[in-house]
């Protein structure tokens, strides 16, 4: 075993630093080396304690989340796990706070604190670890792509098509995308270069908690020439049209042609889960799926772009290159899951080229 991850707990709170501390203490391959009440101390402590991951909360009084990150990323970038309250407001912020250069985040019951915390001890230490272990060389060049395009794609948006102009022939393709840390930026780079006449829907399953999917579905929506929602049971499947597995459910597709919307299988690591998405496309559409795997840690997915491929369906795995954590693409890889390993920014015209 190596050395323990350092970590910097940052809260208002004296009862969520004492918890979550506790908590990350808990694990032997974490250690906390400081607590900082809000945003002043921040800075002066990433001198002194040279943390590897800094777990921030969003709201404090003074120096707010947004502000102290903002000051993190410029003067002393580190790895920046933000913790959110579960609220609309609270996951509209928090997305900001992901396009600002945090690596990833974990809800927290919102109002009192509350123990339920000690339930997501799991979710917790493994986001650390991710995050720990992500690419900030590779989220910084992420952010600024999505910063350059963003003025062309909104007008781009701005002028899509409508719902009846989409394209309504039989849906006999598909795009199956998984991806996880990391993956609110790197989606945000992709999806908005797919055009409006893509003919196949795409189905995506971000690990994200409920309450926060849809307002990134709502974002992307925004950004996207493709028509982007947060997936509801019993949707038809339509060419031109992306869907965005809910939080805290699976989701999959029938041989219908439309979306399911479950809480099972119950025993699954992550929910929702791209190899739980990925199997059922597998079924239903065989060689005739596309499958990526984007950023994340860990190997959700990897195993599914395996069987997608030996079925002759095609598969893109994320490169090194541009990964902000090369951890689930790289299984796909090393799995030999992956016919194209592609940076972030060939996604699209690769997808493209395999639709058409």
């Amino acid at each position: 075993m190596g050395d323990p991850v350092r970590v910097l707990v940052v809260d208002d709170s004296s009862f969520m630093r004492k918890a979550l501390s506790g908590l990350l203490s808990s694990d032997p391959e974490i250690q906390v080396v400081g607590t900082a009440p809000d945003g002043r101390f921040v800075l002066r402590k990433l001198e002194q304690l040279q943390p590897d991951v800094v777990t921030l909360d969003i709201e404090m009084p003074g120096m707010d989340g947004i502000t102290t990150l903002s000051k993190i990323m410029c003067d002393h970038p580190v790895p920046v796990l933000m913790v959110s309250s579960l609220t609309q407001e609270g996951a509209a912020v928090t997305l900001n706070a992901l396009s600002l250069g945090a690596v990833d985040f974990v809800p927290k019951p919102s109002g009192q604190i509350s123990l339920d915390i000690e339930n997501a001890r799991a979710e917790i230490i493994a986001k650390v670890k991710a995050a720990a272990k992500a690419d900030l060389k590779n989220l910084a060049k992420g952010r600024i792509r999505v910063a350059a395009q963003a003025p062309e794609i909104a007008a781009a948006a701005a002028e899509r098509p409508a719902a009846q102009a989409r394209p309504v022939g039989p849906v006999a393709r598909i795009v199956a995308i998984g991806v996880s840390t990391g993956g609110p930026q790197t989606l945000m780079g992709i999806l908005p270069q797919l055009p409006a006449n893509l003919a196949a829907p795409v189905m995506i399953v971000q690990h994200m908690p409920e309450g926060f999917t849809r307002t990134f579905a709502e974002r992307l929506d925004q950004a996207c020439m493709l028509a982007v929602k947060e997936a509801e049971d019993g949707d038809a499947l339509g060419n031109g049209r992306a869907y965005l597995a809910p939080g805290g459910s699976h989701m999959t597709v029938t041989r219908g042609r439309t979306i399911r919307i479950s809480k099972e299988p119950y025993d699954t690591l992550h929910k929702p889960s791209v190899d739980v998405m990925m199997e059922s496309v597998i079924n239903v559409f065989g060689a005739s799926a596309i499958g990526v795997l984007l950023t994340g840690m860990g190997k959700d997915g990897a195993e599914s772009m395996v069987k997608l491929r030996r079925r002759g369906g095609h598969t893109i795995a994320e490169s090194a290159q541009t990964a902000i954590v090369y951890g689930m693409p790289r299984e796909a890889v090393e799995l030999g899951g992956a016919e194209f390993v592609l940076p972030a920014d060939r996604v699209a015209e690769q997808l493209v080229a395999l639709v058409d």
